[in-house]
């Protein structure tokens, strides 16, 4: 643990009284990559941070997973109405997280999920449409502990 996460995990967060302990209060979030290793590090952080999270490693699979798949006519599942935040990487084959934001949006039953892009490229016309296109936030790889703390305590404020 670097520092700054040290730092982060002993200090008192200002929005502390989101933290809930029951399973039931946390929020379930949906993390997108292409990368096993940052899927694996995605998950283990939201975990730390009291989050529940599915993954999927492709737009395709998230889209199926949310219930907007190309066969399901923009329906949501009953698991999808329970997503609280849609983590996705920028660059993956196939469908980028942006395009997949873009789905979201276009989705009546979802377009109120935040969804957080994140990359490791700091391309800030990249960013800029991200945001435009609906992206609560565009966070830069590797995410750390702090990150996620502070997107969880956003994810709690937007749940009460």
């Amino acid at each position: 643990m670097d520092s700054e996460d040290q730092e982060t995990s002993s200090s008192t967060s200002s929005c502390s009284s989101y933290y809930c302990s029951s399973y039931e209060d946390q929020p379930l979030v949906l993390a997108v990559d292409d990368n096993v290793i940052d899927r694996k590090l995605i998950e283990r952080l939201l975990k730390t941070s009291s989050c529940k999270v599915t993954t999927a490693e492709n737009a395709m699979s998230a889209l199926e997973y949310l219930g907007i798949g190309e066969d399901q006519q923009n329906t949501s599942t009953s698991k999808a109405s329970k997503v609280n935040l849609v983590l996705t990487d920028y660059c993956m084959p196939g469908m980028t997280g942006y395009d997949l934001l873009k789905k979201i949006k276009e989705s009546s039953q979802l377009k109120e999920v935040p969804v957080v892009i994140m990359s490791s490229e700091n391309v800030p016309s990249r960013i800029n449409k991200c945001l435009e296109e609906g992206a609560h936030m565009f966070m830069l790889k590797p995410l750390k502990l702090s990150d996620i703390k502070k997107l969880r305590c956003q994810v709690m404020k937007r749940r009460h």
